[in-house]
């Protein structure tokens, strides 16, 4: 049999070799699975249902949380074992509170839409200064060395925990694509774990690439819709971590419970 040739004076066969060549690629990106992995609830803590979870951490026995909405948001000290607040700071109007994090004697705190950051003495939660960002403030973590910050989109910005500039960022994909409304973060042993708005996933992302490595679907925890004020609203959004004693602990805004969950190998 002869083979077709094109104008060109190459054999069709050879484009489509070559298509097929450059294909094969993008068929295996498309093919690409993320794993879900599992978890076990190992113990459940109170939570105040008025809390509208923004940001949260433990640190030093303690859970440390911030509250959202309007004329009601703030900065509390929590007792984990029976949810009551310790000390608690509110945020100045008319901002609407987000993430927090602690830097050596300083608590964090970011706002929404404002473009203004507070910072609190960690001990007292006294009031000490603020700080200014451009876009959104939706959650801040850190590891040894920078802060974390997330503003609703696929992009983590990293900040000097000195000035609070931006210093870099990190684009998150999942499947090679970006992966937007990331917000609550938590570091936990190397990684970045990210709930994203509106889902009940949370997102492990390798922060060197960006790539998300594996989801934790936590939809079992979330409570009866009839129990919450705003079902639509009232999702899951809050993550901590006890370095110390390998306990990760996840909430959501307005939920009844505070869950100690262990995550499958």
């Amino acid at each position: 049999m002869t083979a077709a040739w094109d104008d060109c004076g190459m054999p069709r066969t050879a484009y489509s070799l070559l298509f097929a060549a450059l294909l094969l690629p993008t068929l295996a990106h498309c093919s690409e699975t993320i794993p879900t992995q599992g978890y076990t609830v190992v113990r459940t803590y109170p939570h105040d249902t008025a809390a509208f979870t923004e940001g949260l951490f433990y640190l030093d026995g303690y859970l440390y949380e911030s509250t959202g909405e309007l004329g009601q948001s703030s900065v509390r000290k929590v007792e984990l074992e029976t949810g009551r607040v310790l000390q608690q700071a509110s945020t100045p109007a008319p901002f609407f509170g987000e993430g927090i994090v602690a830097w050596h004697d300083r608590l964090i705190q970011l706002t929404w839409r404002n473009q203004r950051g507070f910072v609190y003495d960690l001990a007292t939660l006294t009031p000490r200064t603020q700080f200014s960002y451009s876009g959104e403030g939706w959650a801040l973590t850190r590891d040894d060395s920078s802060l974390y910050m997330s503003d609703g989109t696929a992009r983590i910005r990293r900040l000097d925990p000195q000035t609070l500039q931006q210093v870099g960022g990190i684009k998150v994909t999942a499947g090679g694509k970006a992966l937007d409304n990331l917000n609550e973060l938590e570091w936990v042993n190397g990684e970045l774990l990210a709930n994203v708005w509106l889902t009940t996933r949370i997102a492990r992302i390798d922060p060197a690439s960006g790539k998300v490595i594996a989801w934790i679907d936590l939809k079992a925890l979330v409570p009866d819709a009839d129990t919450l004020s705003d079902p639509s609203n009232d999702v899951l959004n809050g993550i901590a971590y006890d370095a110390k004693h390998d306990r990760l602990f996840v909430t959501g805004k307005r939920w009844p419970k505070i869950y100690e969950i262990k995550l499958g190998e």
